[in-house]
């Protein structure tokens, strides 16, 4: 299972959100770039970065942090947050991304997610953010009838790289992640999903590890950043 350290950004810095909320950011580190080397250094395999002022606005804002840490590491990075038509997944792609991730576009454009995938193999995501079982889309601020799964099952021939699954409710709240519910998507889908939200200690990691249902990754953020799960230890309770 791959553990993706995570990088959110506002306002060009580094920060970390409670349930999506934007006026709840804690500021890590004023140095995106620096903290991407950092997680590099610790040995993570890959990164996960998000735009969140992008989310919001519906295209790219902090691209100047995002081309610094692109420059300053080695290993991939997936990127989401406001990345909305093909002509924004195509330069980022071009820009040295590794895989962009697809959120609100995968609830309002399905079709987008389908042409960009079939173009780009292995390098598109979808992301999808439940809050009480609903797809909540623009930087979470508002939410949509479909259900998590429902969202799912339209890509599942689609040729996505992954489900990156967020538990709105549980993230950054240092809760526990929400294994049950990433286990039953992960059993009833064949694209890998990622978990993401709530990771608050080693045993959240070992517990999708070994929850039998093919969980590819998963997402960690203030648990890093506060020292709650260290570096080593979250790659050792991912199986690496």
């Amino acid at each position: 299972m791959i553990v993706f350290p995570a990088i959110d950004l506002k306002d060009g810095r580094c920060v970390r959100l409670k349930q999506g909320d934007m006026a709840s950011a804690t500021v890590f580190n004023e140095d995106p770039a620096a903290q991407a080397r950092a997680f590099e250094h610790n040995g993570f395999e890959w990164l996960h970065l998000v735009d969140l002022n992008g989310a919001f606005a519906g295209h790219s804002v902090n691209t100047p942090a995002i081309r610094a840490i692109l420059s300053a590491i080695k290993i991939p990075l997936q990127l989401g947050g406001g990345i909305r038509d093909r002509a924004a997944i195509d330069a980022w792609l071009d820009a040295g991304v590794a895989r962009v991730i697809l959120g609100t576009a995968a609830v309002n454009d399905p079709e987008l997610v389908r042409s960009a995938a079939k173009a780009h193999p292995s390098r598109i995501a979808v992301g999808i953010d439940a809050r009480a079982g609903k797809v909540a889309v623009k930087g979470w601020a508002e939410e949509s009838d479909l259900s998590a799964l429902d969202l799912a099952k339209r890509f599942e021939d689609a040729g996505v790289a992954a489900i990156i699954f967020t538990d709105i409710g549980r993230d950054g709240m240092m809760g526990g992640v929400n294994v049950a519910s990433t286990a039953a998507l992960a059993k009833a889908i064949s694209i890998p999903v990622i978990a993401s939200g709530g990771v608050n200690t080693v045993r959240d990691i070992e517990a999708l590890r070994t929850a039998n249902a093919g969980i590819a990754g998963v997402v960690v953020g203030r648990a890093l950043y506060d020292g709650r799960v260290e570096a080593k230890a979250a790659l050792i309770a991912a199986g690496k």
